[in-house]
């Protein structure tokens, strides 16, 4: 079987290869998001985005985004120490929203879309103040260690399957079962300050995180069979052998 000609190119002469994938088309995958409250935050973005002064570039508010997340699991930490941090990561969360919703947004706004390095870089950091979040947690001591490690898995797996979708399908979907990275937010903010208060719960038997996190994981593990087992079977019946 004849190799495509990239593959043709990329052994002896990466140059060539380099020229074609110049004159390729980057599709940007069809966005697809259906949270609670995914309208009002859509038209908040773009009123904040009209209004952002021009000095402010998407890559000032993909870094906010990032520096406030890796603060969020900072604060955790710090939280075994006093408690007031705990309210100190639900103003962290704020900002993480501010700039990990809004880069893309001002981008749009403004007309200075860079697909491939937005999505690229977007969720690689994601991804890393994903472990910040989770190693703050399990440093802590209001949630076990080895399940904040299980969420911090779960989470990426369900990037995984996120991301391979949009490769395979053109479909990037920001949301699950009506929850996204906003609705998560939320109810994370909530959380913590029913953390604050009430740090036990059950007869100050259990941990409050602890049984939140459970909960969690199981929702996260439901979530991710579920897609996988059906982007599985979409693909299997879009490629069928004859």
């Amino acid at each position: 079987m004849a190799s495509p000609l990239p593959d043709f190119c990329e052994q002896p002469n990466p140059k060539v290869l380099c020229e074609f994938r110049k004159t390729q088309t980057f599709r940007d995958p069809k966005r697809i998001q259906h949270g609670f409250v995914t309208a009002a935050e859509k038209r908040a973005l773009v009123w904040l985005a009209e209004r952002t002064p021009a000095w402010v570039s998407p890559d000032h508010l993909t870094l906010l985004g990032f520096g406030a997340q890796v603060m969020a699991g900072i604060s955790y930490a710090l939280a075994t120490r006093n408690r007031l941090w705990l309210l100190g990561v639900i103003g962290f969360l704020a900002l993480n929203w501010l700039g990990d919703s809004l880069d893309g947004t001002l981008a749009r706004v403004r007309h200075c879309q860079r697909p491939r390095y937005g999505f690229y870089v977007d969720h690689m950091l994601d991804s890393l103040g994903g472990l910040c979040l989770m190693g703050g947690l399990a440093l802590s001591g209001y949630m076990h260690p080895y399940l904040a490690l299980g969420l911090l898995v779960a989470f990426l797996l369900l990037s995984i399957q996120s991301y391979l979708a949009t490769y395979t399908m053109g479909e990037f979907h920001l949301s699950f079962w009506s929850f996204g990275p906003t609705e998560l937010r939320i109810l994370l903010a909530i959380g913590n300050l029913a953390l604050f208060y009430h740090p036990m719960i059950l007869g100050g038997r259990y941990r409050l995180f602890d049984v939140g996190g459970i909960m969690g994981l199981l929702g996260m593990t439901v979530m991710l069979l579920f897609f996988t087992a059906r982007n599985t079977r979409r693909l299997y019946m879009e490629e069928r052998l004859p």
